[in-house]
């Protein structure tokens, strides 16, 4: 047996029920944590977005970072263009893994 959990939704929303994929599409777009933050910001910029959903391995979600976030790291001291989405912490600090 599924079991099926519904929601009332206001009379302006679109009728259809959402899937799983639906709802991740509205999150944002997704990337892998080991992505730099130079290739995250050209991917901002072509997708004409202003965030990403930050997956690890294993397709789970570990972060949302904005445009600001990640120009804030490339214009900080310690950046180089190895840095990964992984190795950004929460303030916008650079957490080095090496």
């Amino acid at each position: 047996m599924t079991l099926l959990q519904t929601h009332t939704r206001p009379a302006s929303t679109n009728a259809e029920r959402w899937t799983a994929a639906d709802a991740m599409d509205a999150a944002g777009l997704q990337v892998w944590d080991d992505m730099t933050v130079e290739v995250a910001l050209s991917v901002m910029t072509a997708a004409r977005t202003g965030h990403l959903v930050v997956c690890d391995e294993d397709g789970r979600y570990t972060d949302l970072v904005t445009r600001a976030r990640l120009t804030t790291v490339r214009s900080g001291p310690a950046y180089t263009d190895r840095v990964r989405l992984r190795d950004i912490a929460d303030v916008g600090a650079v957490q080095w893994s090496e």
